[in-house]
């Protein structure tokens, strides 16, 4: 269905199907935010700060063609699009969730 300009995924291995949707350096931190609810374009960037216009465009078109993101088109000028997860993508809400937890017990870890 969506899998179609993925990379290629051995069925044999879910870690990998995962891995290939989660990877890249932006795209865990772009479905933190969007786990939260939907987001405007320009508040996205605002929040993730340092990535280009080019970057976020990029991994947001690839995480729509993977079924996880959905862009939503209001027809004003100028145009406004908004970004929500998904229904198979608010299913990683609990791994998000479960990866920042693990984050924060890292850190304490590593203070002491």
């Amino acid at each position: 269905m969506f899998m179609a300009k993925t990379q290629g995924i051995d069925k044999q291995c879910p870690i990998e199907a995962g891995l290939n949707i989660l990877s890249g350096k932006w795209k865990l931190k772009i479905l933190w935010h969007l786990s939260k609810g939907t987001i405007r374009f320009n508040e996205l960037q605002r929040l993730l700060s340092n990535i280009t216009t080019k970057s976020l465009t990029g991994q947001l078109r690839k995480l729509e063609e993977q079924g996880v993101v959905i862009r939503k088109t209001f027809p004003e000028v100028p145009p406004k699009v908004k970004y929500s997860l998904s229904e198979i993508g608010t299913t990683l809400n609990p791994v998000l969730s479960q990866l920042c937890n693990w984050g924060n017990t890292y850190h304490a870890y590593m203070e002491t």
